[in-house]
């Protein structure tokens, strides 16, 4: 992971100079013997080394952004070396335009006072490097997170069921060998519900009535297996719920996890019922659980919930009360991705 270069403010770097500067010189002013051309000098004098140990130090710390982070102490001593060394050199300067003044007493002055401005420009731009360093880990672990996410979606979409496939080819089979008229039909809505998983397989979301479609498609070719031991009813009358999203598949693999874990017969038809309420849309049937489950292959209930997940940071509620079994989606009204 490559470091981000610290970058700082002109006018944060020219104006706390300045500060600094005219901070310096407030024991003048509060001096009886206040003389101004001494005031001034200080507080010039003050400023330049302010401007220059800003521009050192954060060539230091960007010369030095890939290595680990935290107080390097040699970086430091160095700092303080060169500032000592620039500070000498400003205060010899100051000694040339007020030659009346004890260079012995002032050097010592400039000298704490410049090693105090770097110590405290050292530790703000290692605090800022620090934080921008922290700042780079979490989106990266941010990307990471959401590139997870987003692999173990694409792995969701791709997720239906290959018995479903193995039963309708089975199901042709006889209707060939039967000669039976749907035949022609049934092919066509097997091809119809297989080119809606390859053209839906790259969407995140479509409208519940383009649902719908994939929904009837699989719904004809499980009638023809099954004939009347299942009855499907379609409540969902309000066009504005027709117009919501929802992730492809999302429906089929309800109606699916229905037919999968009750008994569907003649006999004893399955009854699966879809409508809209307190904007969810709901699907439901009685229980009559088969006496030896089928195999799972952790596709449904399991497939939607985390595909909401990922997609809404919702859940789907789920009521099984022993006789009533109901699926409740939230309506999508739009969709942002987080």
């Amino acid at each position: 992971m490559q470091q981000q270069k610290i970058k700082i403010s002109q006018a944060v770097i020219w104006i706390s100079s300045i500060f600094l500067g005219v901070l310096s010189s407030v024991p003048q002013l509060a001096s009886h013997n206040f003389n101004l051309p001494e005031a001034v000098v200080n507080a010039a004098i003050t400023s330049a080394f302010a401007v220059v140990m800003w521009y050192l130090n954060i060539y230091m710390m960007n010369r030095n952004a890939k290595r680990r982070q935290g107080i390097s102490y040699s970086r430091l001593l160095i700092v303080l070396a060169l500032g000592m060394v620039v500070m000498f050199g400003l205060a010899w300067v100051q000694q040339l335009i007020l030659s009346h003044i004890n260079f012995g007493p002032v050097m010592l002055m400039v000298e704490v006072r410049g090693i105090l401005i770097n110590l405290v420009f050292y530790m703000f731009l290692n605090l800022v490097q620090n934080n921008y360093a922290g700042q780079q880990v979490h989106l990266e672990l941010e990307k990471v997170k959401s590139d997870n996410l987003g692999a173990q979606y694409e792995l969701l979409k791709q997720q239906v069921n290959p018995h479903f496939l193995f039963n309708s080819l089975n199901t042709l089979k006889s209707m060939v060998e039967t000669h039976d008229e749907e035949t022609v039909d049934f092919i066509i809505k097997l091809s119809d519900f297989y080119r809606f998983t390859l053209e839906s397989r790259k969407l995140d979301l479509i409208t519940v009535q383009e649902e719908m479609k994939i929904l009837n498609a699989y719904l004809f070719l499980q009638k023809a297996r099954f004939g009347d031991g299942f009855t499907f009813t379609d409540a969902l009358l309000d066009g504005e719920t027709l117009k919501t999203l929802i992730p492809p598949f999302t429906l089929q693999l309800l109606i699916e996890n229905c037919i999968k874990h009750n008994i569907v017969s003649q006999s004893k038809p399955l009854h699966i019922r879809i409508y809209s309420s307190d904007q969810k849309i709901i699907v439901e049937n009685p229980i009559q659980r088969k006496l030896v489950a089928e195999d799972s292959l952790g596709v449904g209930l399991n497939n939607v919930n985390m595909r909401y997940k990922h997609l809404l940071m919702q859940e789907i509620d789920i009521t099984d009360s022993n006789h009533i079994f109901q699926i409740k989606l939230p309506l999508i009204h739009e969709y942002h991705h987080y």
